[in-house]
């Protein structure tokens, strides 16, 4: 299963992070209402390690308070510098209203 979020394919989206695998790359917290909407990019973050971060993440309360229904995760596993450059691309693309830097 995969998900486009900007110009990437993203795996996922997941309902919890025992289906992330624990490698380096950029994360993105999605919510949606219903099955039939389409997903909003509430958060994207990158990690060395995307389930456990995402696993016990600092930000969780927010993307909990800014849900609209059903919370998932997608992940797009890639190197530390590629990560960098991924995030701070979409962060730019998509606003994402939690985790404000």
């Amino acid at each position: 299963m995969s998900i486009t979020i900007g110009n990437y394919s993203f795996e996922g989206p997941f309902g919890n992070t025992a289906n992330l695998r624990n490698n380096s790359g950029v994360y993105a917290i999605l919510s949606r209402r219903t099955d039939a909407d389409r997903y909003t990019v509430i958060d994207i973050g990158e990690a060395g390690w995307i389930q456990d971060r995402v696993a016990n993440h600092d930000r969780r309360d927010q993307w909990g308070r800014n849900n609209h229904g059903t919370l998932a995760v997608a992940a797009l596993y890639c190197d530390e510098a590629a990560r960098m450059r991924v995030e701070r691309e979409l962060r730019a693309q998509f606003s994402p209203v939690c985790g404000v830097r």
